[in-house]
This record gives structure tokens, C-alpha cells and sequence, in this order.
């Protein structure tokens, strides 16, 4: 199978290999000798009208083609979720290391489900990169694979770049020719900062100890290292860390030109907070952790956890894991029978997923399979040693877990429902999955990159649908609110009675085209005068000035509208 580059991702990988080689100290000449002409200057002048295209600047926010040469800093790609990324990265890769003579290319993730889905990317596009990408184990290995005179694509998480003791990481190579690569580089843990962290033995606080960001570490190991970044969300305008590593924006490909584009769906969300209950106290919790932290502190102070946990009590209780299980399998029949595909429910625990699991099985006892290669309904997960065996029994090592997203990517495999925790809520991307069910606080970067799973382009599928169990509205208005603000265009997601609105105008739209013609009777006809009329509806709209590419156009556009209904009951909602 090939794989060929979108234009978006043709223009940014050129525009990628151009700003690298600026990075790693090459002469504009070098630059301009290299990589074909993107219209960034470099000293290559404009590209040809047909490779016209939007520079970061015109976003209103800074670029890249200010920055001097050799500062290490390659800068920023980012391409909204489902453009897809992870492809770019493959294909800029493949002519890096073509650019670079042979460079050392380390691919950096933060968690071990993400470098598993990129080095799967990777593994199948070998005769691109000229070589076996290497998936690093441990740290030792780590150092072996970056301490060679040249080459390699290496894949580790940034986790393996802690010190094992002291606040220094050692020198694993001072080569010029080396590039990291960092997957999601808006995160904070690609940051410098020093913080305290507590030191505890045998469960007990012992002390306190510095520790900084990875990035300091990231240095420490490959000081002469030019740091590119990828991200399928923007950086926040109060974020000084990921412009300090990896420096500006590359290029820039937002939601409204993905989906103008096609190659991403529009995502639709709808509220089912009022057909759960939610206690007031619980309301309470969750506004309270959206006031006071952001995403990635929720485990890590003290208060936020007690809050976590008395929230979890609340959202698992028995009730509302019953009442959730009968919502979803309703729910998700009546999206099956607008358009066959795939779903994911969001657990806010193990033990949570656990439960609505039994709870769903109890209603739909055919979905349970103990094969792994067999069921309707799986959950994704680990588990711990201090798991009970409710939880224990659907832990999954990474094999399986493998195994596991063949079969949800699969179109024609009966898996179609998946519980998940933290696992496939990026990187993930399964084109026919069309419902992503939330039961869990999530807001900024993590909301933005969850929904995302629905938005992929699959068959006629007209759009995704975000369901939200727990009132995640507010997050969804700020997450648009500092996309907005970052430069972004085109919303995240649209309200449910925003497409209900939009499907109405495009079917005025259609009855428009049908002005003139008397279309009425035909609902209580007989089927041959039915047949009879569609042969004349054809000749009318075909009659009418550029007919058939007009009516092309507006009924796709109502088709895709129609994805924002949720269908009810005997129809369409009310």
C-alpha cells in the first residue's frame, strides 16, 4: 500500500527540512540547495500559485523564518488531530535523513501507548526511512542506540531521560547531526522548570527533592541536538516552555481547513448531563477541579486528589453506572442504525470501567466474549498488583492491547464499544469510530486531543458526536476559547442545536433547487409514480444552471449536517 502526502502535509514537511537545516547551522544556500521552495524565504523567493499557503504569521502568531541560524530550534508543526500527524512525521523523517547525511532521529512521547502507536506508524513505512526504526526498552538501551557515530531513528519515551540519581542526565553523544523529534511538544514536561517533588519511603514523606522539566535533561544527553516539536493542538499564548525548546511555528493546519479540506469530519456534541443524575455535591466537585487546576495537576498535589477521589465516589456510584450502561447502549443502537460504526466510552477510574462494563454486559449479555478476539465490548486498560480481580481481569499487556486496536480499526470486526481510562485518547485512529462517550473531568489540551477521535474521514461518515455525561461544556468553551486565541479557526466542536439549525438551513436549501416542481404528491403515491417522479426530479435539477453540481454540493452539505442529529425514538430529536 502507498501512502501518499496531502498538500498540507507536502507543504509542511518541506517547510519542516527547511527550518531544521537552518537549526542545525546550515547556510541559507544549503538551505535553498536542499528542499524545494515553500515561500518561507531562506533566500528561494515565492512558491508557484499552486503551492500557495497560509504562513504562521498570517495566523497572528510568530514564525519561525525570524529565527537565526543555528539556534538549535527547529520549531513548531501543528496539524490539527486527524490530519494526520503522525504520517508527517514519517515523511519528514524519510527526507530528514536524506538532508541530514544520515542523521540520528529521535522520536520522543510520554507515555508508552503513544510511542507504541507512532513506532507501529513507523515500522510500516521502513523503505521510506531507509531503515528499522528501534523501540527503546530501558535506559541503558537508550544510551546505547544514541552513542553511534551516525543514523538510526530511535523511539523512546522522555520519561527515560530522568537521572537516576541528581539533577544532571549524562552526555550521550555531542553530534550536530542529531534531531529530536517530540510528539505533543505543548506539554509541560518538555519544560525546564525546577520543582519539588516529595521523596517517600515505604509510603511515607521523607523529604523533598529538585527535579527539572525534561527538557534540561534532553540537553544534558544531546547538547548539540536540533529539537523539532509536533502537536495536533496549539500552544498556549501563556506558554514560554515550548517556544524556548523547540522555538516558533512551522505551519500551521487548523480545524476549519482540515475539514474545508476533507481530510477531517466535524465533530458534534451533545449534552446527556440531564438523563443521569449528578448530585449537587458532585456538580460542586467538578467545578471546583476546573477552577483550580489544570488537566495535568490532578495527581500531583495532595488536595486535588482528595477531590479526585470523593468525585470518582460519586460518578461510580451503583445507580448512576446503571443508569449510564442502559444511556450508552441505547444511545449507541440508534447511532448504529443512522451509520454502522465504531464507539468509545471515557471512565473516569480501573474501577469505573470496570463496573459499566459488567453493568452494559448485564443488559446486553451477547456482547461479552473472554477471547480476547471475540465480543462487541472490550475494556482497554492496565492494571495494578493491589487491583481486585474485577479490575485484574481485563488488564491487557501491550500485545493485546495491539491485537485489541486491530480489531477496533477494523471495519468488518464486531468489536464496535470500547471502555477506556487514559489509553487511545491520543494518537489513536480508528477512521470508522463515529461516538466518543465522556464520564470524566477533561479539559484544555486532553479535551481537545479526546474528541479528536471521532473526526476522522471514513466511507460517507458526515461527522463524530461527542456525548457528555457530566457537564464538560464550560471545558469546551474555554479549550475553543485559548484555541481561538492561539490563532486556531473553526470550533472544536458544534453544539447539537447549532447542527439542527445548520441541517434546517441546508434543507431549505434543497427545496429550494426543487422550486417550480410538484415533489408533494409523491409521498402517498404508488411506487411507479414514485419511480416516475424521481426520473423527472433528475431532468429538473439537471435543467437548472449548473444543476447536478449545485445539487451535488447542497445535499452532501445537508447529509453532513444530518450527522449532528442524534435520532431519537421514531425520528429525528425534537
Amino acid at each position: 500500500m502507498k501512502k501518499v502526502a496531502a498538500y498540507h502535509q507536502y507543504y509542511a514537511v518541506n517547510a519542516a527540512v527547511q527550518s531544521t537545516l537552518r537549526a542545525a547551522g546550515h547556510t541559507p544556500a544549503e538551505v535553498a540547495a536542499a528542499t524545494p521552495p515553500t515561500g518561507r524565504g531562506y533566500g528561494r523567493g515565492t512558491p508557484p500559485p499552486a503551492l500557495a499557503h497560509e504562513a504562521p504569521e498570517t495566523y497572528g502568531v510568530p514564525g519561525v523564518s525570524a529565527q537565526p541560524f543555528g539556534d538549535r530550534k527547529g520549531g513548531v508543526v501543528w496539524h490539527t488531530q486527524g490530519s494526520p500527524k503522525s504520517l508527517s512525521m514519517v515523511f519528514y523523517t524519510g527526507k530528514i535523513v536524506q538532508a541530514l547525511d544520515n542523521p540520528t532521529v529521535v522520536v520522543i512521547t510520554d507515555r508508552n501507548d503513544l510511542d507504541d502507536q507512532l513506532f507501529d506508524t513507523f515500522a510500516a513505512c521502513t523503505q521510506l526511512l531507509r531503515q528499522e526504526p528501534k523501540q527503546v526498552e530501558s535506559r541503558e538501551q537508550l544510551k546505547e542506540l544514541l552513542r553511534v557515530a551516525s543514523g538510526g531513528v530511535v523511539f523512546s519515551t522522555i520519561q527515560k531521560f530522568q537521572p537516576e540519581e541528581g539533577n544532571v542526565y549524562e552526555e550521550l553523544s555531542a553530534r550536530r547531526n542529531i534531531i529530536v523529534i517530540a510528539d505533543e511538544a505543548h506539554r509541560t514536561q518538555y519544560g525546564f522548570k525546577a520543582k519539588e517533588v516529595d521523596v517517600k519511603e515505604e509510603g511515607q514523606v521523607i523529604g523533598k527533592r529538585t527535579v527539572y522539566g525534561f527538557a534540561k535533561y534532553l540537553r544534558d544527553a544531546l547538547p548539540q541536538a536540533t529539537y523539532l516539536g509536533f502537536t495536533g493542538t496549539p500552544i498556549e499564548q501563556t506558554d514560554v516552555n515550548t517556544p524556548a525548546v523547540f522555538g516558533n511555528y512551522i505551519d500551521i493546519y487548523d480545524i476549519a481547513q482540515a475539514v474545508e479540506d476533507g481530510a477531517t469530519v466535524r465533530i458534534y456534541y451533545e449534552s446527556r448531563l440531564a438523563k443521569v443524575s449528578l448530585s449537587e455535591e458532585g456538580k460542586k466537585l467538578v467545578a471546583d477541579l476546573d477552577e483550580e487546576l489544570d488537566a495535568d495537576d490532578l495527581t500531583n498535589t495532595q488536595k486535588a486528589k482528595a477531590k479526585w477521589t470523593q468525585l470518582e465516589a460519586l460518578i461510580g456510584s451503583e445507580r448512576r453506572i446503571a443508569t449510564i450502561a442502559a444511556d450508552v447502549v441505547a444511545h449507541f443502537e440508534q447511532r448504529q442504525e443512522v451509520f454502522e460504526g465504531k464507539g468509545m466510552i471515557v471512565a473516569m477510574s480501573r474501577r469505573i470501567a470496570a463496573e459499566l462494563y459488567a453493568a452494559i454486559i448485564a443488559l446486553r449479555p451477547a456482547w461479552h466474549s473472554s477471547d480476547l478476539t471475540q465480543g462487541k465490548l472490550k475494556v482497554v486498560m492496565t492494571s495494578a498488583s493491589t487491583d481486585g480481580p474485577s479490575i485484574a481481569k481485563h488488564h491487557t499487556t501491550k500485545e493485546q492491547r495491539r491485537a485489541l486496536a486491530e480489531r477496533m480499526k477494523d471495519p468488518a470486526d464486531e468489536l464496535q464499544l470500547v471502555i477506556v481510562r487514559d489509553m487511545w485518547l491520543t494518537g489513536f485512529d480508528a477512521p470508522s469510530m463515529h461516538t466518543l462517550y465522556i464520564d470524566k473531568p477533561m479539559q484544555g489540551h486532553n479535551l481537545m486531543q479526546a474528541i479528536a477521535r471521532v473526526n476522522r474521514v471514513y466511507k460517507d461518515k458526515p461527522g463524530g458526536l461527542v456525548v457528555d455525561y457530566l457537564g464538560i461544556a464550560s471545558d469546551l468553551k474555554k479549550a475553543l476559547s485559548f484555541y481561538s486565541d492561539a490563532g486556531g479557526k473553526g470550533d472544536p466542536a458544534v453544539a447539537q442545536k447549532q447542527a439542527v439549525a445548520l441541517m434546517a438551513e441546508k434543507l431549505e436549501v434543497v427545496q429550494a433547487l426543487y422550486h417550480g416542481f410538484g415533489y408533494d404528491s409523491s409521498y402517498d403515491a404508488a411506487t411507479s409514480t414514485k419511480l416516475s417522479m424521481i426520473l423527472a426530479a433528475e431532468e429538473h435539477i439537471l435543467g437548472l444552471p449548473d444543476g447536478k453540481k449545485r445539487y451535488i454540493n447542497e445535499v452532501t452539505a445537508l447529509s453532513q449536517a444530518f450527522a449532528g442529529f442524534f435520532l431519537q425514538t421514531g425520528g429525528f430529536t425534537r
